[in-house]
Parts: C-alpha cells; sequence; structure tokens
C-alpha cells in the first residue's frame, strides 16, 4: 500500500519508535517522584522540553507538554476565555478552522461568548483587513490556524501578528499541527501568545503535543492535579510519547528545508499530472500553500467511492479531515471557499509525507486516472432500446 494521508497522521519513525522502547523500559519512574528513578525521569522531560524550546525558537518554560492538538487548543481558547472573561466575551477565528478550534468557540457561544467567524477568499485565505474590522472592544482573542488541514493554504499569521501588537490586551493563538516541519515561523517575530503543536503530524507518536505559551501569560487551567507542567497542565507525563515527540522534533531539525523542497517537488507533480486527467479540479491553491496537502474533487463522483476504488489499487488518501471524514456532510472548509456542494462532496485530499517518492506519485496519477474514468463511465445513462 502507497500511503497518502500524511495530514490524517504520519507513520512514526523508526528512530522515533526506538527511543519510546527505550524509554518505556529504562525511565519508568515518575518524573514528579523524589527517588532516583524519579530524577532520572525528570531529567529526560527537561531533555525534551529544551528540544522542542530550542525548535520552536522560545524558552523551555514556554512549553508546555499536552496530549495533542486537540488538546492545546482547547487549553489556549478555553484557557484565555476563563481567565480574561472580565475583559470580554468577543473571540475573532476563521470559517475553515479545524474543528479543534471552531467547535470550541461554538462550545463558548453556550457559555455566554460571542464568536466572529472571519470570511475566507476562494483559496480559502483571511485577510488582515477582515480582522481589523471585527476587532472590538470586547475581543480578547484572534486565533488563525497557519495552514488549512484540507486546502493546504498558509495564512498570514505574521502579519496579523505584528498588526495585532498594538492590543497588548487582544492574545493571538494560532494552531500550527499542519505547518510544523513543513512551513517555517518565527515564533518571537509574529506576535504569538499560544501555538498548538502535535507529534504524531511530523512523524512522532499519537497522543502527545505542545502547546507554547508565552512567559508571564497566564490562562486558565482545564486540568487540575499535581500541579504538573507549571500547573497548567495537570496530570503524570506521558514521558516515552514526550521522549519520541523529542525525537522527531531532532530528526525534523536534522533535515531542514531540504524536506520541504523535495515535498514541494512531489507536490507540483502531482498537481501536473491531476490537471491533465479530465473530471478533475484542483482546490488547492497553485501558490501560498503548504508542500504536502493537495485537494482534488472529481464532480459526480462520490468521494467514498473514489476513496475505496484507489484503495483496491494500493492507495491510500482521505475525504476531508479525518476527525470529521465519517460525517455525510459537505466540508465546511470547501463550501466556506464558494466550492459547490456536489464538489464538495466528490472532494479528496492526498497528503504527502518523508517515505512518498516520484515513483509513488507517478503510479498514484495512473491509478486516479483509470478509477476516474472508469466512474465516470458509470454514471452514463445507458441507452434505452425501443
Amino acid at each position: 500500500m502507497i500511503y497518502l494521508d500524511n495530514s490524517a497522521t504520519t507513520r512514526p519513525h523508526p528512530q522515533v519508535v526506538e527511543t519510546m522502547r527505550r524509554a518505556m523500559e529504562s525511565y519508568y519512574g515518575n518524573p514528579s517522584s523524589l527517588h532516583q528513578m524519579g530524577v532520572e525521569a525528570e531529567a529526560v522531560l527537561k531533555q525534551a522540553r529544551e528540544v522542542a524550546a530550542k525548535f520552536l525558537g522560545c524558552k523551555a518554560g514556554e512549553i508546555i507538554f499536552t496530549s495533542g492538538g486537540t488538546e492545546s487548543n482547547n487549553t489556549a481558547i478555553k484557557g484565555v476565555a476563563f481567565q480574561y472573561q472580565n475583559r470580554g466575551k468577543h473571540i475573532i477565528t476563521t470559517q475553515v478552522e479545524h474543528p479543534a478550534v471552531y467547535d470550541v468557540c461554538k462550545q463558548l457561544e453556550s457559555l455566554g461568548f460571542t464568536t466572529t467567524f472571519l470570511p475566507v477568499d476562494r483559496e480559502g485565505r483571511v485577510s488582515l483587513e477582515n480582522v481589523k474590522k471585527a476587532m472590538r472592544p470586547d475581543t480578547i482573542l484572534v486565533s488563525i490556524m497557519h495552514v488549512n488541514n484540507e486546502l493546504g493554504t498558509i495564512q498570514p499569521i505574521e502579519e496579523i501578528g505584528q498588526w495585532l501588537k498594538q492590543f497588548p490586551k487582544v492574545l493571538f493563538h494560532v494552531d500550527a499541527v499542519q505547518a510544523v516541519g513543513k512551513v517555517p515561523l518565527r515564533l518571537k517575530d509574529s506576535g504569538i501568545d499560544l501555538l498548538s503543536v502535535s507529534a504524531h503530524k511530523f512523524y512522532g507518536p499519537r497522543g502527545v503535543g505542545i502547546l507554547y505559551k508565552r512567559e508571564g501569560l497566564i490562562i486558565h487551567p482545564l486540568m487540575m492535579g499535581g500541579g504538573q507542567e507549571g500547573g497548567v497542565r495537570s496530570g503524570t507525563e506521558n514521558l516515552p510519547a514526550i521522549a519520541g515527540m523529542a525525537k522527531a522534533v531532532r530528526l525534523l531539525e536534522e533535515t531542514g528545508s531540504v524536506e520541504s523542497i523535495r515535498l514541494k517537488a512531489l507536490l507540483n507533480h502531482l498537481r501536473e499530472g491531476i490537471s491533465a486527467i479530465e473530471g478533475c479540479i484542483i482546490n488547492t491553491p497553485a501558490n501560498g500553500a503548504a508542500p504536502h496537502i493537495m485537494n482534488i474533487s472529481v464532480p459526480g463522483v462520490k468521494a467514498e467511492v473514489l476513496l475505496h476504488a484507489l484503495e483496491e489499487r494500493g492507495f491510500l488518501v482521505s475525504t476531508k479531515s479525518a476527525c470529521s471524514s465519517k460525517a455525510n456532510e459537505p466540508s465546511r472548509v470547501l463550501t466556506s471557499v464558494g466550492i459547490e456542494r456536489d464538489c464538495a462532496l466528490s472532494s479528496l485530499r492526498i497528503s504527502l509525507g518523508r517515505e512518498n517518492t516520484k515513483e509513488d506519485i507517478s503510479q498514484f496519477l495512473a491509478a486516479l486516472e483509470a478509477c476516474v474514468n472508469s466512474l465516470r463511465k458509470q454514471m452514463k445513462p445507458k441507452s434505452v432500446t425501443r
């Protein structure tokens, strides 16, 4: 099978798996314990925090370990909302956010908060001008993703963050889950107060992530208990997963921008091939998109039918976000950019990773063309003999 669903999750790097195995065998002590095993586990935790901080360009004390992107987003958004609700109850986000942001804002609306869901253009990009127009005296938080998980569109995070610096009481949260390791972002220069990261998107383990929280910023903790992670996220740390994530980060540092360049070349090959297939429409913008995500539509063909036809030929792709792919509704992201319902219901997401090669893409293009041609023939009405 050729795996082309890397935006849903990536295959853990073998070195990550080995690091986790060693951590489980050798560092099973509780990092909060005072004995030797606890001290050794705490040292591993400290080292992992320093690795993550160096990669993100922040201080070790600004790294909070979580269970992944969903928890990081919830902690950031709800943490700000509950901590600063006396200042105001207005939040600004976009119509194309991941459910771990969009649905959190919807939930907060039921608790008395108000949310402005900013529109996006045809490419799925929000404008700074619309952010400016949405600002109100009671705005306490702006939350905008860096890379869209369905289209791959890159949002103007640095531009928005720079403008927000004139509002020191308005906090800026960025969901960077799809961006880490693919699209660089200068954390300190972007005016970001909170940033979410998930390890399983860059060849680390599932169930572990990071919330960057700017030094000095206080947010309301969602989980109370032993006071781990600076009191923001209580609970005994998942040391093997954290160690595995740190190893995945080190591997990202080793590849640097080379891997992004390689992925971009593969994506260009993919785009050229899909453009030549009759009946296929490319939804991902040609410019200003991440190097690993391609969203397409085949109008008239159900996405699930095409997905399984490709699977039978040995290729694994996805429909929309893996977190909502089983819902029989068109993608909110695609309809938000003006794509018609029929096209949205026929969309597939192809997402590339470190194990994919040019040969994989060439084989996939041949399979896609064969599947599309076959399914479109089945759609044509049969002639009636009189």
